[in-house]
């Protein structure tokens, strides 16, 4: 495949969304907190983050064998506390824009109380989560305010919007903070509960997500780390148990992404390229492991990955430069003089053995992409 080749599909090629689930693993050995902590950084990426309610919904599709109460995810106490938006998904919010304020003058934000409301004036307060007020909704099929004229306290108001909308309003400016003070007015309400509370919560690997979705009278607040729950009344909420409990966990993995559709090699390169790195090299026996991992949740019988074949000089390279020098290719596939008489790529057999195979780059398969630089 030439350069001109290879601008002609970056011109044809579609442009699809950046996003994508996370991906998770399911990790089934019983480790308290720190351990499993360990491991999925020694293995993966971190112990699982969770941005919203469809990665809840993901997460227990991975786990959905398991038998066990609970398991770990990677939500941790901190010494610090802070104000966060319930609607926690971080590419919600651009710039600093999850970081508006708009406190009444004579409000201290690091208090007892842990939930924030707006009066009609447009000026927010804090308030105990127990109180019982109005709330406003954000939708965002409809990306507009839905303002409820039931009494509820926060957690409850958070449990509706969720339920019937997308969340408990986050405000991000003084434009959408001028839309809620409208809708207030208009009904004649004076107070409403909206999104901002505050903890002192963490992702073990720093993620800015602020979505919770702890179970009623959670968290206890002197336990430290957080189950997601598989069985009964409470499955797919959280509990907070003590570090030292034993669990089997979750662990997610960012720097490798399967990508579920048939593209031919070249159009996977340009995906790739367009919205993470690149197509995966595979230059050791533990990066392979964590790919082969990737590879086996394919709906294709093996998956591209970034290795081209040089017919002049009858060599193989990674897309990102690097020397082909770990090597496992199945029987009768990389070794020898290939066929010249069109494009011949590396993938990587989604089952069995999961060794290398030689294709012409026109098949259509699943693919496999890296996020990290080199």
């Amino acid at each position: 495949m030439d350069l001109d080749t290879v601008f002609v599909s970056l011109l044809l090629t579609a442009v699809f969304s950046s996003s994508a689930p996370r991906q998770y693993e399911f990790v089934q050995m019983k480790m308290n907190c720190t351990d499993a902590q360990r491991y999925c950084r020694e293995n993966y990426t971190d112990l699982a983050s969770i941005d919203n309610s469809a990665d809840v919904t993901e997460l227990l599709k991975r786990v959905n064998e398991s038998a066990d109460y609970a398991v770990w995810i990677g939500l941790m106490e901190t010494l610090r506390s802070e104000w966060k938006w319930s609607l926690g998904d971080p590419v919600f919010y651009t710039a600093h824009d999850s970081l508006y304020r708009n406190w009444a003058s004579n409000q201290t934000t690091n208090g007892v109380n842990y939930c924030a409301y707006m009066s009609r004036d447009g000026l927010w307060s804090n308030d105990s989560c127990n109180s019982q007020r109005f709330f406003v909704c954000y939708s965002d099929s409809s990306k507009g305010f839905i303002l409820v004229q039931q009494l509820l306290n926060w957690r409850n108001a958070q449990s509706f919007c969720r339920a019937n909308h997308t969340d408990l309003s986050s405000v991000r400016n003084s434009s959408e903070n001028k839309q809620i003070q409208q809708l207030m007015n208009t009904s004649g309400v004076t107070a409403v509960w909206i999104g901002l509370f505050r903890d002192s919560w963490e992702w073990s690997d720093k993620s800015k997500s602020s979505f919770r979705d702890w179970a009623s009278t959670e968290p206890h607040g002197n336990e430290g780390a957080t189950v997601l729950v598989m069985s009964g009344g409470r499955r797919g909420q959280w509990e907070d148990w003590p570090c030292y409990s034993k669990f089997t966990f979750v662990c997610h993995e960012d720097q490798f992404i399967l990508i579920k559709q048939n593209l031919s090699w070249s159009e996977a390169m340009v995906y790739c390229r367009q919205n993470y790195v690149d197509l995966v090299s595979v230059p050791s026996p533990q990066i392979e492991q964590r790919v082969m991992s990737a590879a086996r949740r394919a709906s294709t019988a093996a998956v591209w990955m970034g290795l081209h074949h040089y017919c002049s000089m009858n060599m193989w390279l990674w897309l990102r430069g690097e020397v082909v020098c770990y090597q496992n290719w199945a029987a009768g596939n990389g070794t020898g003089p290939q066929d010249c008489s069109e494009q011949r790529v590396g993938a990587i057999r989604s089952s069995g053995d999961q060794r290398w195979v030689s294709l012409p780059a026109t098949l259509r398969l699943n693919f496999i992409c890296t996020n990290s630089e080199p």
